[in-house]
Formats: structure tokens, C-alpha cells, sequence
């Protein structure tokens, strides 16, 4: 179906494009999502302007962290594991600083003035597509982790995020998110075009791919390579504090973390992040032919990358 759109202006454009001046016009499309460079954004804390400047203009430094992810694949995770093993293990950061504070969100509005008012090196965040990245990036010699997860188990773990914020449009039931995730049409667009661009970058060595999975299964391990590749030392109690304090059920009850602090206005009552932090869940919500249809996709859409590359079913 044909979306219903409201410019900015009423102004002859195509594809975006106003023809009276040549520029790109500004549009806000009325299905609950901003649309940028062709992509669906969330509504609330995002801008068109925000966006074009932090992905044209921001200067991605040598000394910077980035993580990076497409939506519900295990950020808020990663964030405080590398929250903890800067800290070596001291609690008292991600108990008195909120998540988006400590590592801000740099295509989100007040994330990106945060991140360019800091000095030194800086932890950040970021959902966005591999195109859309700050080119700084590229001749930066900053330290990426790229964390994926199971798709279905992305699926259905974005179904409940939506449903409970007010970021972006509410899907009225899982098949209908189901479809839209398959069509790509869920904030930040498609998950296999947000895979097959960072996967690109997984040879250099100033790139971490991780995954889910493998944090979950071995996360003692896992922690080890993360300090291994930003070159950070932590003794044996220090990574035994890493761990625990990492772990789902305690995040799940540190408010800085769980995002329990986020107002009425972002988030549904009781909401918290960590809903339940397992790998598999999509097993219990999707049909036989949903899963079918799902794997049908990503054999089309991932042909061509080593299937050890995931380390999922």
C-alpha cells in the first residue's frame, strides 16, 4: 500500500527531492516513523537535522569506543560490560550515571550534543546502518564492536520494545510486526541490509564482531577477547566483578541500566529494558511458517557469508 505522506512544505519534489531549489526536502511521514536518507527512525528524540549532521559532520576520534548494533541484538549488554572493564570492575559508574549518559546514543539528539561536548575518550552508541555512518570513522583508528544476534530472536524482542515505548509506530500484533520486519519497514530499516553492510568491516582489526549467542554461552570468554582487543588488563577478581555485575538479573534491577528511569512520555508503565535475556525465545512466538519464511529470507538475503560467521541456528 501506498504510504500517505505530509511534507514540510508544499513543494514539487520527487523521490524527496524538492525541484525548485534541487535540495533534499524535509519530509515526516505520518506512520509513526521520521524518514531519513530512506529510512524509518523513531519520532520522539530524533531530528532530520540531528541525523544529517551526525552522520555528515561528526569526527569519530583514534581514542573513541563505538558500539554498534542493529536494535534489540544485546546494546545495552555490551555497553555495560564495557562500562565495568573501564572501570575494572568498580560498580560505582553504572550505579549513580544512566546508560544513555555514559555511552550516548550519537544519532539521537541530545546523545550527539553530549558526545560533542566531551572531551577525551568517549564510549558511544549507535544503530546506524554501515552507509550511513560518519565517514571520520573510516580513517579513525577507533576501537568498533559490531554486536548481532538471531534474527527471529531480534524480531521478537523488538516486538516487545515497540509495544511498550512511544519512540515510533506500535505494531497492533506480532504477525503484523512480523511483516514489517520482514519488509524492513521497522525502525532502522532492514536487519539483513544492517548485517551485510558491517560485515564488511569485519577484517579490520580495529573491528570486534561479536554476537549474542557467545556472550551468552561464555561470557568469561567472551569478556577476555573484549579486553583483549581494547587492550585492557583486569585481575582476576576485577573480571569476576565484570561478570556479575553484567549479568541480566542484575542489570535488570540497576534503574541506570534498565532504562527504568525514562519518563512517562518514552515508555509505558513498569517498563524496563531487560525483558528476558535469553537466546531462543522466538521459539515460543513464532509460527512454523513465520520461522519458515523468516529462514527462507535469510538464505536469499546472507548467501555468500560464511555460515561460521553466525553462531546461531
Amino acid at each position: 500500500t501506498r504510504r500517505k505522506c505530509q511534507r514540510a512544505k508544499r513543494v514539487p519534489r520527487s523521490n524527496g527531492v524538492n525541484l525548485s531549489t534541487g535540495h533534499r526536502d524535509i519530509i515526516i511521514m505520518t506512520d509513526g516513523y521520521l524518514w531519513f536518507e530512506g529510512l524509518p527512525f523513531p519520532s520522539i528524540d530524533y531530528s532530520y537535522e540531528g541525523l544529517k549532521e551526525a552522520c555528515t559532520k561528526f569526527v569519530i576520534k583514534d581514542e573513541d569506543t563505538v558500539m554498534v548494533s542493529y536494535p534489540k541484538s544485546g546494546t545495552h549488554w555490551l555497553i555495560e560490560i564495557l562500562c565495568l572493564i573501564h572501570s575494572k570492575g568498580d560498580t560505582t559508574w553504572i550505579r549513580s550515571v544512566s546508560i544513555w549518559d555514559r555511552a550516548p546514543w550519537l544519532e539521537i539528539d541530545t546523545g550527539y550534543k553530549l558526545l560533542k561536548e566531551r572531551e577525551g575518550p568517549r564510549f558511544l552508541t549507535s544503530h546506524l546502518p554501515f552507509h550511513l555512518f560518519p565517514k571520520s570513522f573510516f580513517t579513525s583508528k577507533a576501537k568498533v564492536i559490531y554486536i548481532m544476534r538471531n534474527p527471529k530472536d531480534v524480531l521478537v524482542s523488538g516486538y516487545y520494545f515497540w509495544t511498550t515505548t512511544k519512540f515510533s509506530k506500535k505494531p497492533e500484533s506480532l504477525d503484523q510486526y512480523f511483516q514489517w520486519f520482514l519488509q524492513g519497514h521497522v525502525p532502522y530499516g532492514s536487519w539483513f541490509e544492517h548485517i551485510r553492510g558491517w560485515m564488511s568491516m569485519r577484517d579490520r582489526e580495529n573491528v570486534l564482531l561479536l554476537s549474542y549467542e557467545e556472550l551468552q554461552k561464555d561470557p568469561r570468554s567472551t569478556i577476555e577477547k573484549i579486553c583483549q582487543f581494547l587492550g585492557k588488563k583486569l585481575n582476576p577478581e576485577e573480571l569476576d566483578s565484570v561478570l556479575k555485575n553484567s549479568s541480566f538479573h542484575v542489570m535488570k534491577e540497576n534503574k541506570m541500566s534498565n532504562l527504568e528511569t525514562l519518563p512517562e512520555t518514552r515508555v509505558d508503565k513498569d517498563f524496563k529494558i531487560t525483558r528476558k535475556g535469553i537466546s531462543g525465545d522466538w521459539k515460543n512466538h513464532l509460527t512454523v511458517a513465520q520461522a519458515e519464511a523468516l529462514d527462507k529470507l535469510y538464505q536469499e538475503k546472507m548467501a555468500g557469508f560464511p555460515k561460521e560467521l553466525f553462531p546461531w541456528e
